[in-house]
């Protein structure tokens, strides 16, 4: 359709120039000087747009084949990195179960620490002045820690289960793999995608939520080395039947394991962040080759009725 209408108005501005500059020569047949060399680069331009014209129509046009083809190979791209992001998956997993086992752990540390926050002045802002706030940070902090495992298995089964209808497309019949392209494209866009985001979004979380408990714990245990007053006022809180000597190594322990921990957690998270990322560009494209293609469909399939419907057929 552009190129036909490019084709109609180009000629038109070739047909009707030259005849328009005509009318303004003079009766004796000789134009004026201005006119001509109007005339000459109007005729100039013409040719140049013939050729642009010409050049079009030889470009080959993009067809259904083809948008077919880029679907499936967008397809297989997603699939190569959700593959890619089932090892993280289950690192997430494994991490958010620890941290989650070992959050009851600290809390004692974090209801020592509220009460530390009214005479420990080494403590510093702002981890002081939430003390109060992080009595509550153990109960929000476990159920942030659920959200992140359902939202992780959740991903991993929807992703494994996406990578499979792709790889099996190799094995489909011509009919039934374009159906299964449309079919997979729809269930990128609106399946994949969102508990792909979900995921992110909640790992965030838990990042977040393990860098709190870390910055915190580190503050306590920077504190509590320059000091005794800590360990007398909170005794009652902290210790029971252990010595104050034995508390203080197992926080150094509790500090140095979630500190590994977190870290590796942290830059595998980075990595999945930056391929989801690109898979949800990938995502995009691939809805757009979808459109086009559903597009073209229906208009060979309104050009068959017309056809279908002429007389004399």
């Amino acid at each position: 359709m552009f190129r036909s209408t490019m084709v109609t108005l180009l000629f038109g501005c070739l047909m009707v120039t030259a005849p328009a500059l005509a009318d303004d020569m003079t009766p004796g047949g000789s134009a004026p000087a201005p006119q001509d060399q109007a005339l000459a680069t109007l005729q100039a331009e013409n040719a140049q747009l013939s050729r642009k014209v010409a050049e079009l129509e030889a470009v080959p046009g993009i067809n259904q084949d083809a948008l077919t083809a880029k679907s499936r190979q967008r397809l297989r791209e997603i699939a190569a990195d959700v593959k890619g992001q089932c090892k993280s998956l289950a690192d997430f997993e494994s991490f958010v179960t620890w941290m989650s086992g070992n959050l009851s752990g600290y809390s004692r540390y974090i209801q020592a620490g509220s009460v530390a926050a009214g005479f420990a002045r080494a403590l510093p802002i702002p981890y002081a002045g939430q003390a109060s706030v992080l009595t509550k940070f153990i109960s929000q902090g476990v159920l942030s820690l659920n959200a992140a495992s359902v939202s992780v298995s959740r991903y991993l089964s929807t992703s494994k289960d996406f990578a499979a209808r792709v790889d099996a497309l190799d094995h489909a019949a011509p009919a039934a793999r374009a159906k299964e392209i449309s079919d997979l494209t729809r269930l990128a866009d609106q399946q994949l995608r969102r508990d792909m985001g979900d995921a992110r979004a909640k790992l965030k979380a838990a990042s977040e939520l393990s860098a709190s408990t870390l910055a915190f714990l580190e503050s306590l245990d920077h504190y509590l080395g320059s000091t005794d007053e800590y360990w007398n006022r909170t005794k009652s809180l902290l210790t029971r039947k252990d010595a104050d000597q034995k508390e203080k190594g197992y926080l150094s322990q509790s500090i140095q394991s979630l500190r590994n921990r977190a870290g590796g957690f942290n830059a595998r998270l980075q990595n999945f962040e930056t391929s989801t990322e690109r898979d949800e560009s990938l995502i995009s494209s691939l809805k757009v080759y979808g459109e086009l293609i559903r597009e073209m469909t229906a208009r060979q399939a309104s050009v068959g009725d017309h056809v279908s419907g002429a007389p004399g057929t």
